[in-house]
């Protein structure tokens, strides 16, 4: 078959990622796979494993990305592939108005992903216009059912994401050139307790109560160590600016490490004693528990969204009362004194049963 998916960019984050994956694995299939998309640093390597990428600009929350409507249609009428997968709002309202001009016997088939819990409007109700709705989660699948009750439950495919267990092996070590390299950027944490906060610098994240959490560990262990691993778009530099007077202001200069933009996550997550995930909304899925979970890292997160399920699935001791940031500290607090509690290898999340499962979603519609 031949798949299209749209998507605004190609720089990072974890739509980008899975779109990668999925189109990686059709192309590994035999399959056709293109990805449209403004482009962004991560068009090299998609096109490395033989997928075509077509640059529109399609990232644009802009009246003026309408002007892409007859673009977008010209493109499926010389393309045609057989199914279009939308991934983002802008996208899919650009090709949801090219789609449904076409003739709906010859047209290609359509799918959308819920990747996140959007804002509640007309604007976001577009991602579930596809012929089948694909949820990243049984959260998701709930969103979509409360705040759009007239998307019929029928056409939702839950398909948790996933990763990969070879690239995420439990137990994982970095190797010793990586660590050298990374004492060497980074000396403020060598023989320190390293408490991991990833993602990109934005304020959902939790970072403030990340920093509350680091306050109180502080006073009883003094080798406690932040990293906040992620980088900030040109858009987010005034937080992250802000996030680092807030450093300042707390006495934790010396305590925190900002990594930047960073491609080497699993490493970070394997050498971290602990992850968290605070996210001060749920999260639609929480790649990056699931990955350092995978690795052997225990993780604290708030228990909502997908990380509670996550968290539900494989280690139930990280679950803590969404926003409870002192109840946090305790937990860490008391694991650090009596030892991490004890993690499990097991992934019922994996790589290949999204990849597959999404495949099973355009068989049934191509049926």
């Amino acid at each position: 078959m031949k798949v299209l998916q749209i998507l605004p960019e190609l720089e990072s984050g974890g739509v980008e990622r899975g779109t990668l994956e999925l189109a990686k694995y059709l192309v590994g299939r035999g399959d056709e796979a293109l990805v449209v998309s403004n482009g962004g640093r991560l068009v090299d390597e998609l096109e490395s494993f033989g997928c075509r990428h077509i640059q529109l600009p399609v990232h644009k929350k802009s009246l003026s990305s309408l002007t892409q409507v007859k673009v977008m249609r010209k493109l499926l009428e010389s393309e045609q592939p057989d199914i279009v997968h939308l991934r983002s709002r802008v996208p899919a309202w650009i090709t949801y108005l090219a789609w449904r001009k076409m003739d709906p016997a010859s047209r290609p088939r359509l799918v959308s992903t819920v990747h996140g819990f959007y804002s509640v409007n007309a604007y976001s109700k577009i991602m579930t216009c596809g012929e089948r709705v694909i949820a990243v989660s049984d959260s998701v699948k709930e969103y979509i059912l409360t705040n759009y009750p007239k998307t019929q439950s029928e056409l939702i495919r839950v398909v948790h994401r996933g990763v990969d267990p070879t690239d995420y092996q439990f137990g994982h070590l970095p190797e010793k050139s990586w660590r050298h390299q990374w004492y060497a950027d980074f000396p403020e944490t060598k023989g320190k307790v390293l408490l991991t906060l990833p993602g990109r610098i934005t304020r959902l994240k939790g970072h403030s109560d990340f920093l509350q959490i680091l306050t109180q560990l502080k006073k009883r262990h003094s080798a406690v160590h932040g990293v906040i691993a992620g980088g900030a778009h040109p858009r987010k530099q005034a937080y992250l600016d802000e996030l680092k007077q807030m450093v300042a202001q707390a006495g934790l200069s010396e305590s925190v490490t900002f990594t930047g933009h960073r491609s080497d996550l699993r490493e970070i997550l394997a050498m971290s004693d602990v992850v968290l995930s605070l996210t001060s909304q749920p999260e639609s899925f929480g790649r990056t528990t699931l990955e350092a979970l995978c690795l052997g890292t225990p993780v604290l997160g708030y228990e909502h969204g997908g990380v509670g399920e996550i968290l539900s699935a494989i280690f139930p001791a990280g679950k803590c009362a969404s926003g409870d940031a002192k109840k946090a500290a305790q937990m860490i607090d008391g694991w650090l004194i009596n030892g991490m509690p004890a993690l499990e290898e097991k992934n019922p999340f994996t790589l290949e049963r999204m990849l597959s499962q999404t495949v099973e979603v355009y068989n049934e519609l191509l049926a």
